[in-house]
């Protein structure tokens, strides 16, 4: 499986943006996908996003401004950002998870089947 995430950029305080992550190398479906964020001078961590079959899961930092979306015919998952602020400033990073625990709590490492390269989002005025 391989992940290529697009989209990112630079935007002030309280803009919007949308990311992408294009799969290929597998079989779409069989995958619940994330969003993990890594920010400056922080670990990776998350997932922030969940899609689990069409049944979302959020962080708390990001619920309510975040949307995540998939397209099964396009492979794609599309993560749409509201009303950013300087703390969401990370590289956000796509990940195909297998078995698709109920839950954000519940993913561990080990679900883990591939991720993206990464993409820089940069907020600031």
């Amino acid at each position: 499986v391989q992940l290529v995430e697009s989209g990112g950029g630079s935007v002030q305080p309280g803009g919007s943006l949308t990311l992408s992550c294009k799969f290929s190398g597998g079989i779409f479906k069989d995958y619940c996908m994330g969003w993990y964020l890594q920010a400056p001078g922080q670990q990776r961590e998350g997932p922030s996003v969940y899609d689990k079959d069409r049944s979302y899961a959020y962080a708390d930092s990001v619920k309510g401004r975040f949307d995540i979306s998939r397209d099964d015919a396009m492979k794609t998952v599309s993560l749409k950002m509201n009303n950013l602020t300087t703390e969401d400033a990370a590289i956000y990073y796509c990940a195909a998870i297998t078995l698709c625990p109920y839950g954000l709590r519940y993913i561990t490492p080990d679900h883990l089947a591939a991720w993206g390269k990464g993409t820089q989002v940069t907020v600031s005025s």
